[in-house]
């Protein structure tokens, strides 16, 4: 493994990123690993709710709204 390097990191970010590395017994190439891990699946999980949680208005609503949508467009004289 090579050295690798980040842009726009601050002196300050750093330290407080290997403070965090320390603090958790791992080495900072570890801790990266496990904060991308977490993000990812963190980010995962949000998506899932989105897309497979409770509906927030039923598919009549969306229907109807999808109508008026689709009306002021034609009247706008946008795309339909």
């Amino acid at each position: 493994m090579g050295t690798k390097t980040m842009k726009g990191v601050t002196e300050e970010t750093w330290a407080e990123f290997r403070s965090l590395a320390a603090k958790n017994k791992l080495k900072t190439g570890e801790f990266f690993e496990k904060l991308v891990y977490s993000y990812k699946k963190e980010s995962l999980e949000f998506w899932d709710d989105v897309f497979n949680g409770e509906k927030i208005i039923s598919d009549k609503e969306a229907d109807s709204l999808r109508e008026v949508v689709k009306t002021l467009r034609k009247e706008r004289g946008f795309r339909t």
